[in-house]
């Protein structure tokens, strides 16, 4: 399917989020037989999905944010040591649906709208992309076709879903925290069982309409993140793309929830302001405090909606949340500008080493600064990079296990990066162990990807 160009209103708009690496693609592609520099390990056999906004018509460049934008799946299907094929799809939306004169994808919406962008995984035998803010998941197929959208056949009963759950390995459930688009009355804890259907939805009151990204968990806890990031009447009335804002007003904390207990249950450790997007991972030590790793931005959406890229100072830091001081002692582990952080999510909830982030520059770091992969050994203190050179941003990479049996850090990292200079995208894979050496595996993609959210890798995906 090839949509008609648009590159002159791409140029003429002003909002950074429609032009330069944001800009949207026009063509969906299927191409088979990548060509691949160095060799990709034969143990993997799958795809790797990554997901992100594209729109797929012009929006109103005065109130767009990234975060809205229409969502595309570009995936590379792996197997034998060969990279098999190439395809990017739109998640059918109506609005998609529409603009490509296709019939509706079937399934229930929610009321807020369709647009499905931020992350795609796979759970009890499906392959789900996801949103947060109510919306619900879409069941997609190995080879990226909208199937249906969909409530977890019924189960979700208060609203829709996240971007973010938690897989616990040793229960197989999904665990969440959810929050509905302008409520500003409860957000939601949401546990899906291995069948792919919500086994609790717990309401737990929270005023002023918190947007809560991500979430984590430890052996006994779900981790809230009550943050200074709340729902705008004002932003909504100016008919903003994101209607959230800065909140100065709304006190900072993290909850402790006893995974099977109720609001009340709930340990609040007040933390100074800043907002976080992603934790890493998040563990219970001996001592009851609670350890949880955080990519943490100073301050966003100070304007009602209207953020520009690097509008914001972002660190690396572990917070103890100490449950009888009812505070959060933050560290840094690193200054360095960087987001997606990722680990070895065999651990999810339990004690780890080693946390995998990428810069985050977004192409505005001078010649020279470092534009790529960071692992950090957080036992030792000691910190690996790959630096992919200047005119290059890394989108987010996934740690994939050698085996089931490997050892922490044993595997590969995966994921995309854009070439600015080059205008083209590569998929990468870096030895895990050590980053610093020279790509495993580069497939040269045969068109530009754009910055995007989320990936995983689906292992054993046909097609």
């Amino acid at each position: 399917m090839t949509l008609s160009a648009n590159a002159e209103a791409d140029q003429a708009n002003p909002n950074p989020y429609l032009v330069g690496p944001y800009a949207a693609i026009r063509d969906e592609l299927a191409v088979q037989g990548l060509p691949v520099e160095g060799e990709l390990p034969t143990e993997l056999n799958g795809t790797y999905m990554r997901i992100g906004p594209n729109p797929i018509t012009p929006p109103d460049g005065s109130t767009h944010h990234w975060f809205a934008g229409d969502g595309m799946i570009h995936a590379v299907r792996v197997a034998d040591g060969k990279a098999l094929w190439y395809r990017n799809r739109y998640i059918r939306s109506n609005r998609v649906s529409a603009v490509l004169g296709e019939p509706p994808a079937p399934g229930p919406r929610d009321k807020h709208g369709d647009t499905v962008n931020t992350n795609v995984i796979s759970h009890g035998g499906k392959i789900l992309a996801l949103i947060e803010g109510g919306g619900f998941p879409v069941e997609i197929d190995p080879l990226l076709g909208t199937k249906a959208y969909t409530n977890l056949d019924g189960s979700l009963q208060f609203g829709g879903f996240t971007a973010h759950p938690h897989l616990d390995h040793e229960t197989g459930e999904l665990h969440a925290i959810c929050y509905n688009g302008g409520n500003c009355e409860f957000v939601r804890y949401v546990v899906v069982g291995t069948d792919a259907r919500v086994r609790k939805e717990l309401k737990i009151p929270l005023p002023d309409g918190p947007m809560i990204h991500d979430c984590a968990i430890t052996a006994r806890f779900v981790l809230i993140l009550d943050l200074p990031i709340t729902f705008s009447k004002a932003a909504a009335r100016a008919g903003m793309a994101m209607p959230y804002a800065w909140n100065n007003q709304h006190p900072a904390r993290i909850g402790l929830l006893p995974r099977e207990g109720g609001p009340e249950d709930i340990i609040w450790c007040d933390v100074e302001p800043a907002y976080v997007f992603h934790p890493c991972n998040a563990y219970d030590l001996p001592d009851g405090r609670v350890v949880m790793d955080v990519a943490v931005h100073d301050r966003l959406f100070v304007t009602d909606g209207k953020e520009q890229p690097g509008g914001s100072k972002v660190t690396f830091e572990r917070w103890t949340c100490d449950p009888v001081a009812r505070r959060v002692d933050r560290q840094i582990i690193d200054h360095v500008p960087q987001e997606f952080p990722r680990f070895d999510e065999r651990l999810t909830g339990k004690p780890y080493r080693y946390a995998y982030t990428v810069t985050l520059d977004e192409g505005r770091s001078p010649p020279g600064a470092l534009s790529g992969v960071i692992a950090h050994d957080l036992h030792s203190g000691e910190r690996k990079t790959h630096d992919f050179g200047e005119g290059t941003i890394p989108g987010e990479f996934v740690f994939v296990p050698r085996s089931a049996q490997a050892a922490e850090n044993d595997g590969w990292l995966m994921g995309y990066v854009l070439d600015a200079k080059r205008g083209h995208t590569n998929f990468v894979l870096l030895d895990a162990r050590d980053i610093s050496s020279a790509p495993i595996a580069v497939v040269r993609l045969p068109q530009l990807v754009p910055l995007g959210f989320h990936g995983n890798w689906i292992a054993s995906a046909r097609g």
